[in-house]
């Protein structure tokens, strides 16, 4: 990496500006974990992450805990999700301020707007989960053995549920910004991308088991849109390569008027 008025960082300046950006990413969490906490309790984001379930839960609607401590913990892990959430534009900077010194100016300017569509992305497979996979889910589920069991649904696995399965739809509706930056970088081009689909959709499949809750329907439900996805990263990645190709063009051609030109000197 190169810093700003010098050739090249040496290897210890590297680890401590390595070790401030992750203490300032760490201070981005326990802001945003003290902030999550007071969002926590006065928007009811536990009453928004029930509503996917809220109409089998019957007359009173509320969930069970075992424990007197679990509404305490259950609010404190909430409190650092959110907080979690409201640090990643700083944690991302951070990141972004220690690796963009390695990168050429146009590989700069092509990512930039990339990190903006991941934010978008990420938005989608996290609305997509709540308002699509979970409800159906919990319908689906919700059907077997009823004659033989009761409902009694407790927090604790019911979070660890719905928010596994909100962040695995947000992480993996990234997996377009990925082929795209990796793209930029000249890492994969779209021979090995279409070469590749066979071992992708096993990737993908294996993938989607480990990031869901453990069910088929939930890993059904994120192969598809994964699918989908990785086509779109390939259209992607083949207009990087049409970009490169122009910008190769005009520099020959620029190069052979330099030419001409001293040829006529």
């Amino acid at each position: 990496m190169r810093g700003p008025g010098s050739d090249e960082m040496p290897f210890l300046d590297h680890l401590e500006e390595l070790r401030w950006r992750i203490i300032w990413s760490l201070v981005a969490v326990v802001v945003g974990t003290v902030i999550g906490w007071f969002l926590v309790n006065s928007l009811d984001v536990l009453g928004i992450l029930i509503a996917p379930i809220q109409p089998l839960l019957g007359e009173d609607g509320k969930l069970a805990y075992l424990s007197p401590t679990d509404p305490f913990f259950i609010t404190l892990r909430l409190a650092l999700t959110v907080g979690v959430l409201l640090a990643l534009p700083v944690i991302i900077y951070q990141v972004w301020i220690f690796l963009s010194p390695a990168l050429l100016p146009r590989e700069k300017k092509a990512i930039v707007p990339a990190l903006y569509f991941g934010l978008f992305l990420f938005l989608l497979g996290v609305t997509a989960a709540y308002f699509v996979v979970l409800p159906i889910m919990f319908q689906f589920f919700a059907q077997f053995q009823q004659a033989s069991l009761e409902q009694n649904i407790v927090i604790g696995a019911y979070l660890s549920v719905v928010v596994r399965t909100l962040m695995a739809f947000g992480i993996a509706f990234e997996l377009p910004v990925v082929i795209l930056v990796l793209a930029i970088l000249g890492i994969v081009d779209t021979g090995k991308l279409r070469k590749g689909r066979r071992w992708a959709l096993v990737l993908i499949t294996i993938g989607a088991s480990l990031v869901t809750p453990g069910d088929i329907l939930t890993t059904f439900f994120l192969m598809m849109p994964l699918l989908v996805l990785y086509e779109l990263g390939i259209l992607l990645a083949r207009m990087v390569e049409r970009k490169a190709a122009r910008r190769a063009a005009e520099e020959d051609a620029a190069d052979a008027e330099d030419e001409k030109e001293w040829a006529g000197v």
